[in-house]
């Protein structure tokens, strides 16, 4: 709970981080504002002494003296610039991991949705904290400052400048209510869109194959029309307010030259301060443009806050524990059960049994019974809703992830590879693995020989998800990649489901040095080529195990002889058309 409450706040963490940098930025703002006065004051002593005195030498020691003023001020901007980038650079530093393993977490949990969207919002959110769009919140404060001005001036100029303040605000209170709710439906738009085509391009066999892609196509289209459409009605709905925003603007301009100018008429203000009127108004009401310009920017910013927040708020990060002996490969069910949000009925049910270490046991029963699942389990994918799973006494869940790693090995169904190369899909990406530990591992899988056969053997680039590999190559390529590092127990899930007859002996050799070895094995697998070297089965239906003892026991529960009395045509038991004696 306390973990859950600490990932609640993890952005706001992330932003707390910045007060120095953001305290930088505001000192920046600070004397670049202050800076800003000598312009107004520059064009006042123009037509108050020079234009009256007609002295060049005044005149070029003013002129130089405002280069160099505004010479400081550009460089105040550019390190405040400088300063608000090196934060974005941080604050993504220390949200990029946890948002990454967050998206696996998503994955693992079979939630649905565009996974990389959390990355996009991540990057939406650094940008707009270390853009112009934040710049824009740090000179806000200054408008008091200069309407002060103003009415130090003269009270008629700050009482205009000052209304039109006001209105240019409401204004842009008046723009995002108008352009909220569209921008919000086509932001869920394009969210939709990009989670269908990253959907559809998993499955780019299947869509080409099957002629999907026109269907897919529309569908997809759809989604990008929704999203253009709303925003082309939040453009719209916008366009109106930013029409009268620039018009208020311009008004309140030519209502402070007319101002000033009736000001200077009457005798009450000098004709210097006409233009430096102008100016400082110009300034105050400055910031405010600036806001309504990037206000569809810190809007998708303020929506992106909220979805990394919630990404954030549900992710479990491992909780540092004791690094853990070597396991003896002792796997305990305690009344475990499992179920998602996805299918509210259990998917297994008071799964509660023993593997001592060495053993192989065989797991069988028929589609959707749950087997998978019991495997995601025991290696720790999944947390169960009821009851603990262990390895060697200790809850796999909670292991450290890579040290359990190191002595649980996991092959899914389907075997998949990254891009790079055969050496590094086989060491897992480890920097310091020796090649004679990879090697070895392609050995016991039976792999070494077909390697050696690709074009540069283990140094072969396998393109994205091992593309140049048949599927039978990328399972036992994977099964070298399982058996990696000498684990202490194997755990495989129909690893011989694309492997041809070579493949199978292959496979079947490699179990054979395991168990001599003394790992402990868990194997479904729906051939009993495989499972005959089982030393227990477990039958598996609706999520319940039916039967769990030495292979032969489970074998003959399941179809036991018939009475030679009463010959009978039953057919054998379903579990049994997939594995026999």
């Amino acid at each position: 709970m306390i973990s859950a409450l600490l990932q609640k706040n993890m952005i706001n963490d992330a932003l707390a981080k910045g007060k120095r940098a953001f305290a930088a930025a505001a000192l920046f703002s600070l004397f670049s504002n202050l800076l800003f006065l000598a312009l107004p004051i520059y064009t006042n002593q123009i037509y108050s002494r020079v234009l009256a005195s007609h002295s060049g030498s005044t005149l070029l020691v003013l002129t130089f003296g405002a280069l160099v003023v505004f010479l400081v001020s550009s460089i105040l901007d550019h390190y405040r610039t400088q300063t608000l980038s090196n934060f974005g650079i941080a604050f993504d530093r220390e949200l990029a991991s946890p948002t990454f393993a967050a998206l696996f977490d998503l994955v693992v949990r079979r939630v649905g949705g565009s996974h990389a969207q959390a990355l996009r919002d991540l990057d939406t959110l650094r940008a707009a904290i270390s853009g112009a769009a934040v710049s824009v919140l740090f000179d806000l404060p200054w408008m008091p400052i200069f309407l002060g001005v103003l009415f130090v001036i003269d009270p008629w100029i700050g009482a205009v400048t000052t209304i039109g303040g006001f209105l240019l605000l409401l204004l842009a209170i008046l723009q995002d209510r108008a352009t909220h709710a569209a921008l919000k439906e086509a932001s869920s738009a394009s969210i939709k869109s990009y989670s269908f085509t990253d959907a559809a391009l998993r499955n780019s066999e299947i869509v080409r194959a099957l002629g999907m892609l026109p269907m897919l196509g529309s569908a997809w289209f759809t989604y990008r029309q929704i999203a253009q459409r709303m925003n082309i009605v939040a453009s719209d709905q916008g366009s109106f307010y930013q029409a009268a925003i620039r018009f208020v603007r311009m008004g309140i301009q030519v209502a402070t030259i007319a101002v000033g100018a009736y000001l200077v008429i009457i005798g009450n203000i000098a004709s210097g301060l006409l233009f430096a009127n102008m100016l400082l108004a110009s300034r105050a009401l400055a910031p405010i443009e600036r806001l309504v310009a990037s206000w569809k920017v810190l809007f998708e910013a303020s929506q992106s806050y909220k979805r990394l927040d919630k990404v954030l708020a549900e992710f479990e990060p491992p909780v540092p524990s004791t690094q853990l002996p070597t396991p003896t490969g002792r796997i305990a069910f305690e009344g475990v059960s499992f179920t998602t949000k996805a299918s509210p009925a259990p998917i297994l049910m008071g799964a509660s049994f023993i593997i001592v270490p060495g053993e192989m046991v065989g797991v069988i029963g028929p589609s959707g019974a749950g087997k998978s699942t019991l495997l995601r389990l025991m290696v720790g994918i999944w947390k169960p809703g009821t009851g603990t799973v262990r390895l060697d006494g200790a809850d796999v869940y909670s292991w450290e992830r890579s040290d359990f790693g190191r002595h649980v090995a996991y092959q899914p169904q389907d075997t998949e590879l990254f891009a790079g190369t055969v050496r590094n899909n086989i060491c897992r990406f480890l920097p310091n693995a020796q090649d004679a530990d990879i090697v070895a591992a392609a050995q016991l899988a039976g792999a070494h020989d077909l390697i050696l056969r690709l074009p540069k053997g283990y140094d072969t680039e396998l393109g994205e998800a091992g593309s140049i590999l048949s599927a039978g190559q990328r399972q036992r390529v994977g099964l070298a990649r399982t058996l990696y590092g000498d684990p202490k127990v194997v755990v495989l899930d129909e690893p011989n489901a694309n492997l041809d007859a070579d493949g199978e002996n292959a496979l079947a050799e490699a179990l054979r040095n395991l168990k001599a070895k003394g790992t402990t094995i868990v194997m479904v697998s729906h051939k009993p080529s495989v499972l005959s070297q089982a030393d227990k089965l477990m039958m598996i239906r609706a999520g319940r195990i039916e039967k769990y003892g030495p292979r032969e026991d489970v074998l003959r529960a399941l179809n036991p002889p018939q009475a030679t009395q009463a010959p009978q045509n039953k057919p054998p038991s379903p579990a049994l058309a997939e594995v026999k004696p």
